[in-house]
């Protein structure tokens, strides 16, 4: 048995279709094919449902997927242990984390590469926190910055990080002067522009509107929150943002942003990565960098005299 036969199996799985794979494994379709068929023939049971195209793994072929991504993962965790007893910590970091709060990342990214030059960081910004735990747990990122809640699985360590708040964003002229605090059942009576239903950041709004006694009737939905600041900018959007997006954009011109109130909430978010020994050296790396930097302290440094604290 080949890691390259691994490999090309778990990419199948991925990509559900074998010219994919192939190309995602820089392999040609018949290579792809006559690897997977050996390693059936080695393993002594078929791993795949061929017909007239792809139509999935066998339930050995799930199984089998399952052990591939764990002995993958664990080569490329001793390959990063021995690079770094020998020149230093290096090779790639990946990491996933939720649109509200890729904002953060760069603030544990930062002091990582400054203390490990030769790892190179690579950041997926715009996951759904179930995919960035399913990542996770197959494998495909190394750590994760996402909503911590009690229903964290026991195979998951977390780092807290910062407690997520939300302030209503709105342009200049749709808010009194005067105004310091936002009731959520006020937000729920403007033209609202909000993240779509499917995200967690979303789902979190939905639940203190409901609190609130109230139900929100967004006309535009994005899963950016980019996207969310640019149509406020645009005006006669209002919408409602995590406070660490402040630290990225300030609080820009021609637009205010305050605390929503009644009731005020926060959400825990923190550093996850998958439980593991011995523990992959970039992972614990991370999390070290993680456990010393105040990245709370950090996000409440804002931008501009208005912006509210």
């Amino acid at each position: 048995m080949l890691f390259r036969q691994l490999e090309y199996l778990v990419a199948l799985s991925r990509e559900r279709h074998f010219a994919r794979a192939a190309q995602a494994c820089h392999v040609s379709q018949p290579a792809l094919s006559e690897a997977v068929r050996k390693l059936e023939d080695e393993l002594g049971v078929p791993l795949v449902q061929r017909g007239r195209r792809y139509e999935g793994l066998t339930p050995e072929g799930e199984r089998i997927v399952v052990w591939a991504q764990r002995l993958l993962a664990d080569r490329d965790a001793l390959k990063s242990e021995v690079g770094a007893l020998r020149t230093g910590l290096s090779g790639r970091l990946r990491i996933g984390s939720v649109p509200t709060a890729s904002g953060a990342v760069a603030q544990l990214t930062a002091p990582f590469c400054q203390a490990h030059p030769l790892v190179n960081v690579e950041v997926a910004a715009d996951l759904r926190a179930e995919d960035v735990l399913r990542q996770l747990r197959d494998f495909e990122l190394d750590a994760g910055v996402t909503y911590l809640h009690k229903g964290l699985a026991e195979n998951f360590r977390a780092v807290p990080l910062y407690e997520e708040r939300y302030v209503l964003l709105t342009g200049a002229a749709d808010a009194p002067a005067h105004r310091t605090t936002a009731t959520w059942a006020e937000a729920a009576r403007l033209p609202l522009c909000l993240l779509t239903g499917s995200m967690q950041g979303r789902q979190v709004l939905d639940e203190v509107f409901a609190e609130a006694g109230v139900r929100p009737t967004p006309r535009v939905e994005t899963d950016s929150v980019a996207a969310l600041f640019a149509h406020v900018r645009t005006g006669g959007w209002t919408s409602i943002v995590p406070h660490t997006w402040l630290h990225v954009f300030g609080v820009p011109h021609g637009m205010r942003a305050v605390p929503m109130t009644e009731p005020a909430r926060s959400v825990p978010m923190g550093l996850v990565t998958v439980v593991r020994e011995p523990e992959p050296v970039l992972a614990r790396a991370l999390r070290e960098v993680a456990g010393r930097t105040d990245v709370a302290a950090a996000l409440d440094r804002l931008p501009g005299d208005s912006v509210p604290r």
